[in-house]
């Protein structure tokens, strides 16, 4: 009998296990975004207004992404001039009371330093546009057929 309810308990939580495994396994947007950029590498952010950028919010295990516009200034982002891109084509600034305000927000691989707020939510600037191309792939010849 013990046998049984061992066997019995074990099986449920390797259920569960697996069950909590799969949801783990959901891939959120900055994740895909985050994989082309470390696959492809950008080119470099120039000072300047960028309104076609994503704007990543996330907290625990969920993202949420954005198009936004940000200023430029010195390679660096001012989070003061963050904004949220409405579906009207008109912005909203991104209000926030940060952990570090004065933290400088620079910009690597088209990517920007991950900004921390007070509610613990990580917010991220990618530079979509500044994506390197795709590399070119090798044309693989046929197999031979000699008859």
């Amino acid at each position: 009998m013990k046998k049984i309810v061992f066997n019995l308990l074990f099986a449920s939580f390797t259920a569960i296990g697996y069950a909590q495994s799969n949801d783990d396994a959901q891939i959120t947007c900055y994740q895909k975004y985050a994989e082309i950029f470390e696959k492809r590498g950008a080119n470099e952010v120039e000072d300047g207004t960028y309104d076609d950028v994503i704007i990543t919010f996330r907290k625990g295990s969920m993202a949420d992404c954005f198009y936004g516009k940000v200023i430029v200034k010195g390679g660096k982002i001012n989070t003061d001039e963050m904004f949220l891109k409405f579906e009207d084509n008109t912005f909203e600034r991104v209000v926030r009371k940060y952990r570090n305000p004065d933290q400088v927000i620079s910009i690597i691989n088209g990517m920007s330093r991950t900004i921390v707020t007070v509610e613990d939510e990580l917010i991220d600037i990618l530079f979509v546009k500044k994506i390197k191309p795709k590399k070119k792939n090798y044309v693989k010849a046929a197999d031979p057929t000699f008859d």
